[in-house]
């Protein structure tokens, strides 16, 4: 009616997106449509009439959540040629009502009021679909995620294992003192890191019963299966990938140098979305609990033996170590990042903690310089190692080997391989060889290790020669004051 009032009736209902049909009907009529009382009558016949209540509804009473467009391809087995697929939205308009009317009831969600202070909550995330590559190989990692109900004041981690008590309780913790205080109540799903899962009532573990009493919280769980019940951070899941999502579009790659940088990244995005809920996080900041002196254990200890092989098993993973220790009992601390090895008390050693794999359900972290010294000397072990893939310490060196191993003798590539890894132990130069290895397998050269260790050696420096020459003691008399020194102090006094 607006494009009416100077326009023809068929160029305004070219504009209104209607037909001159319904423009000539708009223009007769002397109130608006949306006036005109809703049509309560049918157009034409129900194809459905003489098998709903027959067939239909006997099938909707036995299973409410079957699809129309199941009991459509039912009905067109059992009537042939007389439903066709134009038929579904009208079955589907029938099965919507039918399920308003008669159906089931529905789970009804109560919304909840957060008072401040009050409850914490924490959860894990799968972090796969984002694609996040550490130094050009796929890091596999998941986020341990806790939030504040009332204000959603929000902690993140970096976790590579899986959902252990060791990376819930440094999350947690890191969460707590972050945000200066403890809530009342921490509230999580079943993991299996906090509850035995063995009957419906609340069954912590014994360390996470501790964790709980060492900072008076009260600890809960939501129904198993019901995720909404931890909505709080459930629906922050989602805001939060969607967060770091654009954060990696912006930043036009997914590549990081190491993992403490993609660690710093995540930290900016979630400070980020701190900011927002600044105001509601300083009135919970003073409702929050007063913090313990001091934090509590978040590792788990074990004891391995190093075998002769220079290695030493905890949790299904291998790790290497030193052939110093062989034969040694070590006192292992596992954390959700690292391992801490003690001898008598003795920090000997760190190590990354691994992951598992999901096929074998074993893995392995091997640090190839525990290996070189011994490889120089059994260089042709290498071809036969057990472990070998898992010491080449970047994807250029594995790539690199096959090459070797295609192209020249056993022995020739094994001394080849053996010295490319020794120059990058030794001479620290693993990341600037790795490069240079790519060009070599770019062009389809085999790399020279004479010409590369004499590029990427250490240059000795010429120390110069400092002649110190020794004054005569006569020379320091100088320095004493002279008679008359003494007669001009007189004076001046």
């Amino acid at each position: 009616m607006k494009h009416r009032k100077d326009k023809s009736q068929e160029l305004a209902a070219a504009k209104a997106g209607i037909s001159e049909r319904s423009a000539r009907r708009i223009d007769r009529a002397v109130t608006l449509p949306s006036q005109n009382p809703r049509r309560y009558w049918r157009s034409r016949a129900d194809p459905f009439i003489d098998v709903w209540d027959t067939e239909i509804v006997p099938l909707l009473k036995s299973a409410p959540a079957l699809m129309a467009i199941t009991l459509l391809r039912k009905l067109q087995d059992d009537h042939p040629q007389r439903f066709p697929d134009s038929m579904l939205r009208t079955l589907q308009r029938h099965v919507r009502q039918w399920r308003a009317l008669e159906g089931p009831s529905k789970e009804v969600f109560f919304p909840q009021e957060h008072a401040p202070g009050h409850r914490g909550l924490s959860d894990f995330t799968a972090m796969g679909k984002l694609c996040v590559t550490i130094a050009g190989a796929m890091f596999v990692h998941m986020l341990y995620h806790f939030v504040l109900a009332f204000s959603r004041w929000e902690h993140v981690e970096v976790v590579e294992g899986g959902e252990s008590f060791e990376a819930l309780s440094k999350g947690l913790q890191n969460a707590l003192w972050q945000a200066g205080g403890a809530p009342q109540e921490h509230r999580t799903d079943s993991l299996s890191a906090a509850f035995k899962n063995l009957t419906e009532e609340q069954d912590f573990t014994v360390r996470y019963t501790a964790l709980l009493d060492h900072y008076a919280m009260a600890g809960t769980r939501n129904n198993r299966g019901v995720s909404n019940e931890n909505g709080s951070v459930e629906s922050s899941h989602r805001y939060l990938k969607e967060a770091i999502e654009q954060a990696l579009l912006l930043r036009g790659h997914r590549d990081f140098d190491d993992r403490a940088a993609y660690e710093g990244f995540v930290r900016e995005v979630v400070m980020r979305r701190n900011r927002r809920n600044a105001a509601a996080f300083r009135i919970e900041r003073e409702q929050l609990q007063d913090l313990p002196v001091r934090r509590t254990t978040d590792f788990v200890e074990e004891e391995a033996r190093v075998t002769r092989c220079g290695t030493f098993t905890v949790r299904a993973i291998l790790y290497s170590a030193p052939s110093r220790l062989i034969g040694h009992r070590l006192k292992v601390r596992l954390y959700s990042d690292r391992l801490d090895c003690y001898l008598s008390g003795t920090l000997v050693l760190t190590l990354a903690r691994g992951a598992r794999s999901c096929i074998t359900g074993r893995g392995r972290v091997i640090d190839y310089r525990h290996f070189i010294d011994e490889l120089k000397r059994k260089p042709q072990a290498f071809k036969g190692l057990v472990f070998r893939d898992a010491l080449f310490p970047r994807e250029a060196y594995r790539r690199t080997w096959e090459q070797l191993d295609a192209r020249l003798t056993q022995r020739q590539a094994c001394q080849a391989i053996v010295a490319l890894l020794e120059m990058a132990a030794r001479d620290g130069v693993e990341g600037v060889l790795a490069q240079r290895l790519e060009t070599l397998l770019a062009i389809g050269e085999l790399p020279d290790v004479k010409r590369l260790r004499e590029e990427f050696a250490p240059r000795t420096t010429e120390v110069p020669q400092v002649t110190v020459e020794i004054p005569p003691a006569s020379h320091y008399d100088a320095l004493l004051p002279s008679e008359q020194d003494d007669e001009l102090e007189e004076v001046a006094a």
